[in-house]
């Protein structure tokens, strides 16, 4: 979301005059799009401030943070680092060119809240065959690890209507892919509509090719959702359902509000409703009270169910969750021991699933180079595996058939399927 929210400032900036360039010290203006979901974020975050704050001794560059960091923090942002010059949260990113245009007119922070309209901005982005759609902003879920209920503020959709708008404008603009995005995409409501309804009608009512999204919470995986994942042709097969954990225990004392057999059923209706689906997840270990044995759980559940990848952290404590006031008692060598064992072990489930592609045919959007060289093309699978295979820059930004030839836990090797 970080991405997508980044890709419209930018639009906006671009439409007021203003222009990107390559390096910091061209710059006029810096702007810092942040996260609050990990405390190393934003300690990140302030160090990179204090690497950049030497540019304004010299120049009268501006300094900009954005985002959950800067609705958390607010004042505080400043007053820790006071080379910082503006300050906009969550709901107010896209007010920047104001901000820069009226110089000391306007406060230097502000977090108010309120959903925008940002239904006829075209998002800059790294390539237009691949964008991003928000369709809902803010959470209502408060798990007691999670500060973003704090930040992004309460869940609120956008109409149907905005978002079939903007999609139509990315698909004229050259987006081959959409990837509709919410902290909880599947909870979407607009009147009578829900998120299944919603990937209905974008299926229908525009040219997409393509159609993704994330993020899932699994209370609110309905079995109309995972029928239209499974009976729409432009829905790629792929799901993003955050796990977290394997204990119930560890569940509900998250806040999760569902068990690992409910997890299970899901996951089960899935695979059935599309066999070849490409499963994903979030994980968290040494949460407070956390036991050998429940780690051992998260172990088995992540065996169990074989995901092709996941984002996997250890706990840290968010100040102003409900966790916060939890005793973290896992120490904190026993935390990183443990993620290190899963991600171990994920790294094993992922090579032996990415073992699976190989000699299959797979629908590929080529969206660019190798990062390594040119003489290798790269691409996204219809379960967002990343594909390397020999090809020239004209095929960037087609969808092409290739053919799995090897893998390894995060790439897969291919060439493309030879022409009858």
């Amino acid at each position: 979301m970080n991405l997508a929210d980044s890709g419209v400032l930018g639009a906006i900036l671009n439409s007021r005059g203003y222009r990107a360039v390559e390096t910091e010290a061209e710059a006029d203006i810096i702007i810092l799009n942040t996260c609050s979901v990990r405390e190393k974020a934003e300690t990140r975050v302030f160090g990179r401030l204090s690497e950049l704050s030497h540019l304004k001794e010299t120049s009268d560059k501006k300094l900009v943070v954005v985002g959950c960091m800067a609705q958390r923090l607010g004042d505080q942002l400043i007053a820790r680092a006071p080379y910082v010059d503006i300050v906009l949260g969550t709901d107010r990113i896209f007010d920047l060119p104001d901000y820069l245009d009226n110089g000391t007119a306007l406060p230097a922070v502000n977090t108010e809240t309120g959903l925008e309209d940002m239904a006829d901005v075209i998002p800059a982005r790294e390539n237009r065959f691949t964008a991003f759609v928000t369709i809902s902003r803010g959470c209502d879920n408060f798990c007691t690890y999670c500060i973003v209920p704090y930040v992004r503020g309460r869940e609120m959709s956008y109409p149907a209507s905005h978002i079939l708008h903007q999609v139509n404008d990315l698909v004229g603009d050259g987006a081959l892919e959409i990837t509709l995005l919410g902290q909880n995409v599947n909870s979407y409501r607009d009147d009578d509509s829900d998120f299944a309804d919603l990937l209905k009608m974008v299926a229908a009512e525009t040219d997409v090719q393509r159609l993704r999204f994330m993020t899932s919470h699994p209370k609110d995986m309905s079995d109309r959702l995972i029928e239209v994942i499974g009976s729409e042709p432009k829905m790629m097969a792929h799901v993003h359902l955050p796990l977290q954990a394997g204990s119930d225990r560890i569940l509900k004392k998250m806040g999760r509000v569902y068990t690992i057999s409910h997890y299970m059923s899901l996951i089960e209706k899935l695979r059935s409703a599309v066999p070849d689906i490409s499963l994903t997840t979030d994980l968290i270990v040494g949460f407070p009270s956390e036991t050998d044995e429940e780690f051992r759980m998260t172990l088995d559940a992540v065996e169990k169910i074989g995901y092709d990848s996941a984002f996997m952290f250890r706990y840290s404590v968010r100040e102003g969750t409900k966790a916060a006031g939890f005793d973290d008692d896992v120490p904190e060598e026993e935390k990183i021991n443990r993620l290190n064992e899963l991600i171990e072990l994920q790294k094993k489930v992922a090579f032996r699933k990415n073992q699976a592609e190989v000699g299959k045919i797979r629908s590929v959007l080529v969206d660019g180079y190798s990062r390594r060289s040119h003489d290798f093309l790269k691409g996204k699978t219809e379960g967002n595996k990343t594909v390397l295979f020999a090809g020239d820059g004209s095929m960037i930004g087609t969808i092409r058939e290739i053919k799995i030839n090897s893998a390894d836990s995060w790439t897969l090797h291919g060439e493309l399927k030879e022409q009858p």
